[in-house]
């Protein structure tokens, strides 16, 4: 099928290109001409592993291109989807400035039958307002429909996250644009939820909200493991070979980040306050996760005593593994708080040291993980990256002016370090 992704970030690229990558001719929209220069020359402007090569590949052979032209990808397509951000506003709310921007160039740009698709996450009713926003705006007064495609991608298996997903959710106002969205989706060999376009926008919402009350449950978890003298990795395992709770997003660290979590969860809260609830449940998941970063500090500065011209060195600046997004990164947010203490930090990302220069122009960049200890009073471990596990930590062990380390994602078994001589620190053990 002709199909359109107007937004090329996260969302817009992978989605386009894994299109492309099943065999449809997907045009990706951007009104940023250096992204666009950029995606023409075979660059990426993120890392997702295993994305630049299917860009180059698609590229290449000619199912996948792009342009700063709404108009031409609206006008060469049958289903265009937007995909474009919804930042979270000062009281929690979305900004939908961008969705309005872009439902009013597509109405614009419309000079026959269309389906438009929100991938974008947003709050529920937007597609009422979408097609408002259409109906208002196209000259043409051409017929369409608006459907809900919320995403589930996880950035750093984003890729396979879309070639294998676990279910496919479209929602529609009538049966029109049902057939275009199954024959688009149906190389992917997954479970199509068809349901009404309401019901579409809250799932999004609902499953980002319970996933980020999973992860702040096991952090409550493990403060009480703390205190009990229990081991949080332990009662995990436990609870979590319950089929009805699975062991996933049960990991105990220093809270959850990046673009999504943290925005879905205030947008959740404040939709629900905007039709008459109060989630209590989510505002008390939002309070927990501030305060295992207050715990973890804690730790720091209870051992530490005194952190200024302390050198600190920091492993992980990403939100997560697989991923240069610093966006919310809980490990941007603890240096900060060390670099108010007056700490000096030694920091090291495999892929997000770049992007955080923008953001913390003050410290020490260290290309090798396995230098960043040189000189420090102590070594923190902020993202899970699967390579920290590979840190030489004999060398780490003697560089450090004392073998002190603060793991916040559990990398490391608390006996074997105190085995080899070091004052180790982690989550709930």
């Amino acid at each position: 099928m002709k199909l359109t992704i107007i937004g090329t970030g996260y969302v817009g690229l992978v989605t386009g290109t894994c299109f492309a990558e099943v065999g449809h001719q997907v045009i990706c929209v951007d009104n940023d001409a250096a992204k666009v220069k950029l995606l023409k020359g075979g660059g990426i402007p993120i890392y997702e592993p295993g994305l630049e090569e299917l860009v180059k590949k698609n590229a290449a052979a000619g199912r996948l291109s792009f342009t700063e032209s709404t108009m031409e990808g609206v006008q060469k397509s049958d289903v265009v989807f937007i995909a474009v951000p919804t930042p979270p506003q000062s009281d929690g709310s979305v900004d939908l400035s961008f969705i309005e921007r872009v439902a009013r160039d597509i109405a614009m740009a419309m000079t026959e039958y269309k389906v438009i698709v929100d991938k974008s996450t947003v709050p529920v009713k937007t597609g009422d307002k979408v097609a408002e926003t259409i109906r208002r705006y196209c000259k043409a007064k051409v017929d369409f429909d608006v459907v809900s495609n919320p995403e589930f991608l996880r950035e750093g298996f984003a890729v396979g996250d879309l070639m294998q997903p676990d279910r496919i959710v479209i929602g529609v106002r009538g049966q029109r644009p049902v057939a275009a969205l199954i024959e688009i989706y149906e190389p992917f060999k997954a479970p199509i939820i068809v349901t009404d376009i309401n019901s579409a926008e809250l799932i999004k919402h609902a499953a980002n909200s319970f996933l980020a009350l999973k992860i702040s449950y096991i952090n409550a978890i493990a403060a009480i493991c703390e205190a009990a003298g229990a081991n949080v990795q332990e009662v995990a395992h436990g609870i979590g070979l319950d089929e009805r709770i699975g062991r996933r997003f049960l990991n105990a660290g220093i809270g959850f980040g990046g673009s999504c979590f943290p925005k879905d969860l205030s947008a959740f809260i404040k939709i629900a306050e905007q039709i008459g609830y109060d989630f209590k449940l989510l505002k008390e998941v939002q309070i927990i996760n501030a305060d295992q970063m207050d715990r973890f500090v804690k730790k720091i500065t209870d051992t530490l005593w005194v952190l200024k011209d302390k050198t600190i060195g920091v492993l992980g600046l990403a939100f997560k593994q697989n991923t240069d997004d610093i966006r919310s990164s809980p490990a941007i947010d603890l240096c900060q708080r060390l670099l108010k203490e007056g700490a000096k930090l030694r920091v090291h990302d495999p892929k997000a040291m770049e992007k955080a220069k923008a953001v913390l122009p003050n410290v020490t960049y260290v290309d090798d993980m396995n230098a960043v200890p040189d000189g420090c009073d102590a070594l923190v471990i902020a993202t899970e990256w699967e390579e920290f596990k590979k840190l030489d930590l004999d060398r780490a062990h003697k560089s450090l002016a004392h073998p002190i380390m603060f793991d916040g994602r559990n990398l490391f078994d608390p006996a074997e370090m105190e085995k080899r001589g070091w004052i180790y620190k982690s989550i709930g053990r």
